[in-house]
């Protein structure tokens, strides 16, 4: 097949550059030779001859007269062991110094699986954090939002969790990235021998804003074939507002007709195409997406936070720097909660019931009402609560964090007043030691 060169660019709008071909696909990859070099770009929207491309480096340094020449194939990432322990930036390419890797190259944002070769999440994540393994269990192939506002340490979240989460690989999407941000991620994982397998697509923002829109689909597209492989694959994407924005800002340059705030009307769609990528698959391995969204002002009505929970199973809500347990599900928990420990469901309804009774004492405190024996063991039991499970640096596994559920609740109550159930009481208390 011969590869027509186009030598005329009809109009340059930021990184969207427009030529007039016939023959070309959407998303099909064009290379572009400037003065400086030679650059790449996508094909993003085809209106008879008329063909739209985002440059991949940004539009400054393109001038009409140079060439563009259409390779025919869509943009594709290296797949391989290989990958594990890298660093590349938001169109693959090496941040760590190391070579570029071109062999077995794969393509990226093709469709979600077909639901006749998924099977029923049941088998869980476990991370050695009690927000998350006590109440609000992760599970195989379920795909969650970390919603969040900035300030906050979800970056330092997702580190925990790709330091602690057993599972085989870990493929860490980073968009907009504060430099000092991927530097920390790199080092922890580095410093916790994490690092070994991990694989990770870094978009800085100081990187071009069309690279961003890449990072999830390459992520991705990796993650899909190691778990076609028989690998259990976590996926950890930070920040999806970022993506979002991104895709506001092409569509703003593409002129298209402007949805809620700004936001593209196909917002919902670009969300679900990736999050739909998690997935158990029949025989293999599994894809299990955590992303991370920052909602403007705290604000759960705005267009990416308010997208996403129509898609993913749940939410985890990070707050005052911890994991908001009244705000916070887990829509699969109870697909593992009842393989796990028989107390686990009990004791998780139990402690939930009696922190928000908590909450209602702290309340009646403040405005100055006269506390009870009752509100003072509750006032207590908050305080432990949030101490030994809430904060985030509590580190244990999920059996040894029952446990301490358990010795939460005897130091506070009597074992009539929790609202457990005797059988488990019989099972679990805490037996006093015998002086």
């Amino acid at each position: 097949m011969i590869e027509k060169v186009y030598t005329k660019i009809d109009s340059i709008v930021g990184n969207v550059i427009t030529v007039r071909a016939e023959g070309v696909r959407n998303n099909d990859l064009a290379e572009i030779t400037t003065s400086s070099g030679t650059g790449y770009a996508n094909v993003i929207k085809l209106d008879g001859d008329k063909v739209s491309l985002q440059v991949f480096k940004g539009g400054q340094g393109v001038s009409t007269g140079d060439s563009v020449r259409f390779l025919g194939v869509p943009m594709r990432v290296s797949y391989s062991d290989n990958l594990l322990g890298r660093v590349f930036d938001g169109a693959g390419k090496p941040r760590d110094n190391g070579p570029e890797l071109t062999d077995n190259m794969v393509e990226i944002g093709g469709p979600s699986v077909n639901p006749s070769k998924r099977i029923l999440p049941n088998k869980m994540i476990r991370t050695g954090i009690p927000m998350i393994d006590v109440f609000n269990t992760l599970v195989e192939s379920q795909k969650l939002p970390i919603f969040s506002v900035s300030g906050e340490p979800y970056n330092e979240l997702l580190a925990r969790i790709a330091m602690q989460a057993e599972v085989d690989v870990i493929v860490l999407g980073g968009m907009g990235l504060k430099y000092d941000d991927y530097l920390f991620f790199r080092n922890t994982l580095e410093k916790s021998g994490a690092m070994s397998r991990t694989i990770m697509f870094i978009h800085t923002a100081s990187d071009p804003t069309v690279e961003c829109t890449l990072v999830p689909d390459m992520a991705l597209a990796v993650a899909e074939h190691f778990a076609l492989d028989g690998k259990k694959v976590l996926v950890l994407l930070t920040d999806m507002t970022n993506f979002c924005d991104a895709l506001k800002e092409t569509a703003i340059t593409m002129e298209q007709v402007p949805s809620n705030r700004g936001y593209p009307g196909d917002l919902y769609s670009a969300l679900a195409s990736r999050y739909e990528k998690a997935v158990s698959f029949v025989g293999a391995g599994s894809v299990t997406i955590l992303g991370v969204t920052t909602m403007p002002g705290d604000d759960v009505t705005h267009p990416v936070p308010d997208n996403t929970g129509y898609i993913t199973e749940g939410q985890y809500y990070l707050r005052h720097g911890h994991i908001e347990p009244f705000g916070s599900l887990s829509r699969l928990k109870q697909n593992v909660n009842k393989d796990t420990r028989s107390d686990h469901r009990s004791l998780m309804d139990g402690m939930i019931k009696l922190y928000s009774a908590c909450k209602d004492s702290q309340e009646k405190r403040s405005m100055g009402f006269m506390m009870s024996d009752w509100d003072e063991k509750l006032l207590k039991y908050g305080k432990l609560f949030e101490e030994r499970m809430m904060d985030l640096s509590v580190n244990i596994p999920l059996e040894e964090a029952l446990d301490e559920g358990w010795r939460i609740l005897a130091e506070c109550f009597e074992p009539s007043e929790t609202g457990l159930r005797s059988d488990l009481i019989e099972d679990y208390w805490p037996k006093k030691e015998q002086r």
